[in-house]
């Protein structure tokens, strides 16, 4: 098919889209993109109501615009969710809009007119033309208030397999991420954090380093004001830091080797925050200068506490008193990086009353508020361009990096480019944060399983979902939580708490379900089957049936009951962000080392847009969560993180990813739900419990290895 050259004329339909007067047209996506697919996905959507031919749409990433776009940010893998309407609707409105100016031009009625591939047609006259045509007409029309979008059965690109609009850009080196920003006149900064965490600037002598080559300046910031409230993405670890700036990158790394500065323990103190939906707290940020074996021996203890009850079915105590056995398990994990393979950057070009940012980040309409408090500049006056992300994960959501540069760039009164370095990103905190649970579970004689209590807690926030599976299976249950203060700064981590607590919940269950004398996979059903028909409690915020309904479909997938004496199978089933998956892994053992041959994962995240993109993001959260279950881990001593390159925090290495992945999904008419984050957490346990039925040794503390 030959391409279609560019048009002279783009008319401008609504604020997601613009039609040439050749038929192209131009979809603004809205969200940041991250990998996930969502620069395809969105506008995929867009296009199908709109009904344009696919091969004549051009994907452009929308810049920050709150008036035309809402929740502009990516996290909670909600994109697709929270932007299934509006999507829609964009599409729909204006191809009503080209059918408008269609009729009054021919004088027929608009109901009388269809569309097809950019195409109006009116079957009684036989005409017909494409949208170019009447994009100028349609682009002077209102916009219609009510108008009907398709039936599902109606979709033409929605559940079709499109291929990544970045992908040939991606694989030529074009233009795409933060990193490749150039702007004339551009200068390059660096900062220069605490080494421990429980430390603050004292002093520094840059007078070695100014005279250096290709510097420009050496100085210290203070990112945030002592009285400013955050919101909930204004995480910043370290409230002052030096900077660096000099003409390119190679001047600055020189420089920053040969800085010196002195550092000193900071007191304790106090910080306002508003929680995200939440009203307004006090945190306090405590002193001292931090390490994992306190905060293991802490952990240990707070277990043994009374622990705040979030939860309570039945009488447990007793049936934990007449119980004819009890198993008890206490499942922890450390502190994790996010490690994106792009390290965080970001261009400021800040004026006396604008500025002008770009790079990437998820949250980009509140880091534009936080900018607007602390440059003193009107929001209407802040431009934030949105470029691809080199990984993101939750870490991109606590832009700080932005406002180190924007401070940088107006005292230096001249466009700046940030780079932080591997060490200055994995030692800056932000992390996963460190977990302990323990489970308990109770017996009769029958081997039914007649009670459940877990008590969870971590540094500085507990994982506890009390609502979540097996809470409303269980005649007796009680969820305590409890949490230690910490002055490791915490952040969001791909599907944040249930990455641990689907761990630890499903590698317990199959413990149970072996003492039980079960098959897990039957063993998690027959408790889906209470939930669904005899549900305990109200606020269980899980649907059994599709829950039983993606156990069911991986049992098939992956032959589940044809068993195999050389291959060890784990599975492992999880609800998080509104969608439901479900994992067995296949496990061989070579020279003592297990190797993951095989992952059958079965999804249900309702309406899937883009299936192969969806598989490819199935792949990519299994390997990753493989390899952070096996390897993952970040240590603490005196406040100095353990680990601060790839030489010394070990991922997950190619030959060690799954030999194949197989990805099934539950095939519904249900709106679209979560996808970047439900198949994550259950993997861990689908691996732990392989490597249990490989070597016969349970696995209760992460790293497995």
């Amino acid at each position: 098919m030959a391409v279609k050259e560019m048009p002279e004329e783009w008319f401008e339909i609504n604020g997601y889209l613009k039609i040439g007067d050749n038929g192209m047209v131009t979809i603004m996506s809205p969200n940041p993109e991250g990998g996930q697919g969502v620069k395809t996905s969105m506008p995929m959507i867009v296009a199908d109501e709109l009904d344009a031919d696919w091969n004549d749409v051009i994907v452009e990433q929308a810049p920050l615009n709150t008036e035309l776009y809402t929740r502009q940010f990516i996290g909670g893998s909600q994109a697709i969710r929270q932007g299934w309407t509006g999507l829609r609707m964009a599409g729909a409105s204006a191809r009503q809009m080209l059918k408008e100016a269609a009729a009054l031009a021919w004088a027929v009625p608009v109901a009388e007119i269809t569309t097809a591939g950019g195409i109006l047609h009116h079957q009684a006259s036989n005409k017909s033309v494409s949208y170019g045509d009447m994009a100028s007409a349609a682009s002077k029309l209102s916009v219609p208030e009510n108008v009907t979008v398709k039936s599902i059965d109606e979709f033409k690109i929605i559940g079709t397999s499109r291929k990544n609009v970045d992908g040939p850009k991606i694989v030529t080196g074009k233009a795409l991420f933060g990193s490749d920003i150039y702007r004339e006149g551009m200068l390059t900064a660096m900062i220069v954090h605490p080494p421990a965490f429980g430390m603050k600037l004292r002093s520094m002598d840059e007078s070695v380093v100014k005279s250096m080559p290709g510097i420009r300046d050496v100085f210290a910031i203070k990112v945030l004001e002592d009285d400013y409230i955050r919101q909930h993405f204004d995480t910043c670890t370290f409230l002052e830091v030096v900077a660096i700036v000099g003409n390119s990158t190679w001047d600055v790394m020189n420089a920053k080797k040969a800085l010196r500065v002195e550092w000193e323990p900071f007191e304790t103190y106090t910080e306002e925050r508003v929680p995200y939906g939440r009203s307004q707290i006090t945190l306090t940020i405590p002193s001292g200068l931090e390490s994992t074996e306190s905060h293991k021996a802490q952990m240990k203890e707070m277990a043994t506490k009374r622990a705040d009850v979030v939860r309570r079915d039945g009488d447990p105590e007793t049936a934990f008193k007449n119980a004819a056995r009890v198993i008890e398990r206490t499942y922890t994990a450390p502190f994790l990086a996010h490690n994106c393979m792009e390290p965080m950057n970001f261009f400021a070009d800040v004026k006396k009353d604008r500025a002008t940012l770009s790079g990437p980040l998820q949250k980009a309409e509140l880091t534009e508020l936080a900018l607007s408090e602390r440059l003193g500049i009107p929001v209407e006056n802040i431009e934030i361009q949105m470029t691809r992300l080199g990984g993101g994960y939750g870490r991109r959501s606590y832009a700080h990096w932005a406002l180190e540069v924007a401070l940088i760039s107006q005292r230096m009164n001249a466009p700046v480019k940030l780079i932080y370095t591997r060490e200055d990103d994995m030692t800056g905190g932000i992390y996963r944060p460190s977990y302990q649970v323990t489970y308990k579970a109770a017996l009769d004689n029958n081997n039914n399983l007649t009670a459940i209590h877990l008590n969870a807690g971590g540094i500085p926030e507990s994982p506890l979902y009390a609502n979540r599976f097996p809470a409303g299976a269980v005649e007796n249950y009680l969820a305590e939580s409890w949490t230690i203060n910490t002055n490791i700064t915490i952040g969001s981590f791909r599907a944040p708490r249930s990455n641990f607590m689907a761990s630890a919940e499903q590698s317990f269950l199959d413990e149970i379900a072996e003492a039980a004398g079960k098959d897990p996979i039957d063993f998690r059903l027959e408790l889906l089957d209470r939930a669904s028909k005899d549900p305990v409690g109200v606020n269980n915020d899980y649907e059994a049936d599709r829950y039983a309904g993606v156990l069911k479909l991986v049992r098939e997938k992956s032959n589940w009951n044809n068993k195999d004496s050389s291959i060890h199978r784990g599975v492992s089933a999880y609800f998080c962000h509104n969608s439901y998956a479900a994992q067995v892994l296949d496990m061989v053992m070579q020279d003592g080392n297990p190797v993951v041959k095989k992952v059958t994962c079965a999804l249900d995240c309702g309406i899937v847009i883009n299936p192969d993109a969806a598989v490819n993001m199935a792949e990519g959260g299994i390997v990753d969560g493989i390899g952070n279950a096996l390897y993952g881990e970040l240590t603490f001593k005196d406040g100095v993180p353990s680990k601060n390159n790839f030489d010394t925090y070990r991922m997950i290495r190619m030959s060690e990813a799954p030999k194949e992945i197989d990805v099934h999904f539950v095939q519904n008419d249900i709106d679209p739900t979560g996808l970047g984050e439900p198949m994550f957490p259950p993997v861990f346990a689908a691996l732990a419990n392989a490597l249990y039925q490989a070597t016969g040794k349970r696995y209760y503390q992460q790293p497995f290895i």
